[in-house]
């Protein structure tokens, strides 16, 4: 990296709010959560809770411990997995992780809104209609690309109006609608309703049928983005006891919130009849309907979209945002720095925009809307843990490279044994997902397997080539004079020592002076 990347002095920090553990949980929870996947695992019955834990044991608590110990490694500086990876394996990995990251979240969001493009279908009272206006690829092309760039400009006046929407969205558009699916099942099984789930079914799936297993991958993206609560840790008092607490509270509840919502599904819906993009709606309306409460269809619809509009918000207006502040430091072009008054990437989102438009063209090559689904979340699922894979191997990696640095959340008290088995696991649970990733589900119709493998395999090597790319024609004229960003560890010129030892000496100034005021 060359030695003018970084401004002549370290930001200075404000002090640090406390978090209690059920705060950082319920972040956790709403970060993560999300209905819309549901319906995929409705089909195996009983065994979908296996696949549930699986995913949560070999994926989620190994992401939340990981995480949780390389932001406390790096608590002042900037770039979440840029730097994690970065400090590891040197910037240019470092830039291919956070931009798998970004590029797999603007992939993502034709796949959630077309969740949102068939709630809104079903906000009218014929439901027959509604089905197949919600299976019509021209409307939900149309509708995708409306609430995207609705979205788009909303994100554009500033994270105060993200914020907002958000917090009430993820309540209203996540939490609700399960807690009223989960009650509605117990209440019809309780008034004698008729289980569609056979609940004499095998905990076990049969792992023999290589089918069902391929499917059943996809689960690993139900839970990313709990890294993401790592950068807490270090605003949380006694880290090492209360943090594991918050992971692990949080991993509980999502997983009753995943288990009990797909056996809801499953219970008013027969697995031969589940649609990936549809069955959630169809789930509510059929108990809606056996209540005679019919009129309540169109505000759950209403509620699910606009739970959807919250998360796409969150996410348009943050991975950009890290994206940005990585640029700045001079791995971006220039025009890709812009911001508007109100300090927003505002060309990084148009040219997001313009991506996730023809993502979402592809609506009119694939045979239907619920191929298009299972392929865009299948290359999500693939580049995602592109960087997962990345980042368990930098955790273990800087426990010998980085062995005196302070970890004030450490996995494992003495040693590398618990580094090496939670990360160990975590990797190898993120390359099996990997690998299945790439094999077409037999339960969907994709049409020719040739569109399938071209766009995938295509796709992946497209992603992860480009950074190297946009590195190759990289000049140090990129590097904007604003920028704050804190050289890596391994930087050893004198400029990039002393601005280290500037913010981590402002960094424990400030930790001193939030302690003195507790």
């Amino acid at each position: 990296m060359a030695k003018n990347t970084t401004p002549a002095s370290a930001p200075a920090l404000k002090p640090a709010a406390k978090l209690g553990v059920f705060t950082l949980m319920i972040m956790n929870i709403v970060a993560v959560v999300s209905l819309r996947g549901l319906p995929a695992e409705a089909e195996y019955g009983m065994s979908s809770a296996f696949y549930y834990l699986f995913a949560a044991l070999v994926f989620l608590i190994p992401v939340s411990l990981v995480a949780a110990e390389l932001a406390a490694m790096f608590p002042y500086q900037q770039g979440g997995m840029f730097r994690w990876i970065g400090e590891a394996f040197g910037s240019k990995a470092g830039f291919l992780g956070i931009w798998l990251q970004w590029i797999e979240s603007t992939i993502w969001f034709p796949t959630v809104l077309t969740f949102g493009a068939v709630s809104l279908a079903f906000i009218g009272l014929d439901h027959v209609a509604d089905s197949h206006l919600a299976a019509n690829r021209y409307y939900t092309l149309a509708v995708v690309l409306a609430i995207y760039w609705l979205a788009t400009l909303i994100s554009m006046k500033g994270l105060g109006w993200v914020g907002k929407v958000s917090k009430i969205g993820g309540i209203v558009g996540t939490i609700v609608p399960v807690i009223i699916l989960v009650v509605c099942a117990g209440v019809y099984l309780a008034t004698g309703g008729q289980s569609q789930m056979n609940f004499h079914g095998d905990f076990f799936p049969d792992l023999t049928n290589f089918d069902n297993v391929v499917l059943a991958a996809s689960i690993f993206l139900f839970y990313a983005g709990m890294e993401m609560s790592g950068v807490h840790v270090r605003q949380i008092s006694n880290p090492a006891v209360n943090y594991p607490k918050a992971v692990f509270g949080g991993a509980l509840v999502t997983v009753l919130i995943f288990v009990l919502g797909t056996y809801a599904l499953g219970i008013i819906i027969p697995a031969k009849d589940i649609n990936l993009v549809q069955s959630l709606l169809v789930g509510f309306d059929n108990y809606f309907d056996a209540f005679h409460l019919n009129w309540l269809t169109p505000v759950i619809a209403i509620a699910l979209a606009f739970g959807v509009l919250a998360g796409v918000l969150t996410w348009v207006a943050g991975p950009s945002k890290g994206i940005l502040a990585v640029g700045q430091a001079g791995y971006l072009p220039p025009f890709f720095q812009k911001t508007n008054k109100s300090g927003v990437q505002k060309n990084i989102l148009i040219v997001q925009g313009l991506a996730v438009t023809v993502l979402s063209l592809l609506f009119v090559v694939m045979p239907t809307v619920q191929s298009f689904y299972q392929i865009l979340s299948q290359l999500t699922v693939v580049l995602y843990l592109i960087a997962y894979l990345m980042m368990f191997a930098a955790a273990i990696y800087l426990r010998y490279s980085m062995k005196t640095a302070a970890r004030p959340f450490r996995i494992g008290s003495r040693g590398n044994w618990l580094i090496w088995l939670v990360g160990g696991v975590g990797f190898a649970g993120s390359l099996l997902a990997f690998v299945l990733s790439f094999f077409p589900p037999s339960q969907i119709s994709m049409g020719s397997n040739a569109v399938w493998f071209s766009v995938l395999i295509g796709g992946v090597v497209l992603f992860t080539v480009l950074p190297f790319i946009i590195l190759a024609f990289r000049k140090k004229s990129w590097v904007n004079p604003s920028s704050n960003f804190i050289p890596f560890h391994w930087q050893k010129d004198a400029a990039s020592q002393a601005l280290l030892a500037q913010a981590r000496e402002e960094f424990e100034a400030e930790q001193k002076n939030a302690a003195a005021a507790d």
